[in-house]
């Protein structure tokens, strides 16, 4: 099975090192020295990492055969793909590879019906999830332990404890709205009650 672990950024410096938007939790595995890469596109490759190392806080690579910058600016934008076991599991407790967690359904902890994950987005800040709801809108999750409280692989689901606002927002506006229509026709009514209010007669001095 293939996963995107990476993104290749711009080129550093002129001979051949890449920047690289890393989407593994296991980077030191999945781009180690060594490694060999399919990508998309896949006239790009495949790629042989043959050093890396961390500098100012981003992950640096140098493929082989990629030795100056004009080469290494090529490859950006460039998807690096590792080829992984299905049945593999991340070596952390409750981590989760992206083809486990697709098509999860997702509920809450009160059992109500939020929709299905069709796409996990991988941010700086956190991870997302992209989940489709039963009328074909979507609605993010944050992939945090505070809202996603439980995945139960065998079930297939995700259970979720969302704060107020994170997908009943529509209905509170709707709900916000009928509210307000109803003190308007209220309001409407207890004014042509005493009299004050428009007469649709169109007689009234």
């Amino acid at each position: 099975m293939q996963l995107v672990v990476a993104r290749i950024g711009r080129a550093h410096g002129i001979k051949g090192e890449v920047t690289v938007e890393v989407r593994t939790d296991e980077p030191e595995q999945r781009l180690a020295p060594g490694a060999v890469l399919a990508t998309d596109p896949a006239s790009a490759g495949p790629l042989t990492i043959e050093t890396g190392r961390v500098h100012s806080g981003r992950l640096l690579l140098r493929f082989e055969g990629v030795r100056d910058r004009t080469a290494a600016e090529a490859l950006r934008n460039t998807l690096l793909i590792a080829e992984v076991d299905p049945a593999e599991l991340p070596e952390e407790e409750d981590e989760y590879y992206d083809h486990q967690l697709m098509d999860l359904d997702v509920v809450t902890k009160d059992g109500l019906e939020v929709g299905r994950i069709t796409e996990i987005s991988h941010l700086p800040s956190q991870d997302l999830f992209i989940v489709e709801r039963p009328d074909g809108s979507e609605v993010m999750i944050p992939f945090v332990e505070s809202i996603v409280t439980e995945i139960d692989l065998e079930e297939q689901r995700a259970v979720i404890d969302p704060p107020p606002g994170l997908i009943d927002d529509r209905a509170e506006i709707v709900s916000s709205r009928d509210a307000d229509e109803d003190a308007d026709d209220a309001e409407a009514g207890a004014a042509t009650a005493d009299g004050t209010g428009t007469d649709t007669d169109g007689d009234r001095p």
